[in-house]
């Protein structure tokens, strides 16, 4: 009796009456799977102690900052288009330049939510391994953290309309002292 109660738990992984977690993992598949599910969930509970606000408009972005305000108390917000080819300056690249360029810490955890006011937008930046999706009327986010002070540049990844090649995204990144100056 007692091998047989011994020999049916080693071979039986079956489920815990309201079980929160993942049963024991039999294979390097289930492995990657509890890696990954551990590996988001640190992620996701992360709280981001400062947040942007991305609205896709046609060929413009307007950015928002909604924890800082300025001296009328109003949330910082500016609009970011692409700098016409006749207008740049020598080392500024082609359909990549903006006039306003967001400012993000680096070292610091920020969240971004994205929405679009028009049509379906993309907003990607690959050295910053971010690409979300910008629907009118819904929001949705992602997180970022930079490793180091640079200029990162990307652009609407989604085809929003005839000027979608006219989006361009430059993020410049800081130390959190510049940032807050």
């Amino acid at each position: 009796m007692f091998l047989h109660n011994y020999i049916s738990k080693l071979q039986l992984d079956a489920p815990t009456p309201w079980g929160l977690f993942f049963q024991d993992s039999a294979s390097p598949q289930m492995e990657g799977i509890e890696e990954l599910h551990n590996n988001i969930i640190n992620f996701l509970a992360n709280k981001s102690p400062i947040a942007h606000k991305f609205m896709n408009h046609g060929t413009l972005i307007d950015y928002q900052y909604p924890d800082f305000t300025n001296a009328d108390d109003e949330f910082i917000e500016f609009d970011s288009y692409i700098v016409p080819e006749s207008d740049l300056e020598q080392g500024q690249f082609r359909m990549l330049e903006v006039d306003n360029r967001v400012i993000i810490p680096e070292l610091t955890h920020t969240r971004i939510v994205i929405s679009a006011a028009d049509v379906i937008h993309s907003y990607a930046c690959p050295s910053l391994g971010i690409k979300a999706d910008a629907y009118p009327g819904r929001l949705n986010q992602a997180s970022v953290y930079i490793n180091r002070p640079g200029t990162f540049f990307g652009q609407c990844s989604e085809i929003c309309g005839i000027l979608h090649s006219s989006m361009p995204i430059a993020i410049q990144s800081v130390s959190i002292k510049d940032f807050l100056l």
